[in-house]
């Protein structure tokens, strides 16, 4: 997902899922921990399969903290395997405490349709057939879960009701 397309599309829903998620504060981490310390955590795949929303994984750190950094090794669309290390983020390990619900609940939705289109892509493999999707998306998701099938090797059918082309 571009830079744009996150800005103007994703980063609105990402704060709304953040909002839901830390609805006043996040009691935990406050109790464990008070002030700044630097944190690492690494992102280690739990299980076979095409790797889809590090841009968004990312994003979610970043919009609570602009100084998070993040290392990915693996790019959207890689085919990963259990126990392999994709990345690293690094800053305020408050920041990070709070935002890796969210980032991973991203990370696994958009993975599991880039992998399961994956599969049924190979299974049409070498036919006429295109693999389109639908618009009929879990609402707020829509913009992730088109993504999702376009990284696992689907194609966009119709975004909304005013869009009936293909893409």
């Amino acid at each position: 997902m571009n830079e744009i397309t996150m800005t103007l599309q994703a980063d609105h829903l990402i704060l709304e899922a953040l909002k839901e998620d830390i609805s006043s504060e996040d009691v935990t981490t406050n109790s464990v921990m008070k002030d700044y310390v630097k944190g690492e955590v690494e992102l280690i795949c739990k299980q076979d399969g095409v790797i889809a929303g590090l841009e968004v994984y990312r994003r979610v750190f970043e919009l609570l903290d602009a100084d998070t950094k993040t290392e990915l090794y693996c790019k959207d669309g890689d085919e990963v395997k259990n126990g392999q290390l994709m990345g690293k983020v690094t800053g305020d390990i408050r920041v990070l405490l709070s935002g890796e619900r969210v980032a991973l609940n991203y990370l696994q939705r958009m993975s599991g349709i880039a992998t399961y289109t994956h599969s049924v892509a190979g299974l049409l493999e070498g036919s006429k057939t295109k693999l389109l999707d639908t618009r009929k998306t879990t609402p707020n998701m829509r913009i992730f879960e088109k993504y999702a099938v376009r990284v696992g090797g689907g194609y966009n059918h119709r975004y909304n009701l005013s869009d009936g082309g293909y893409s």
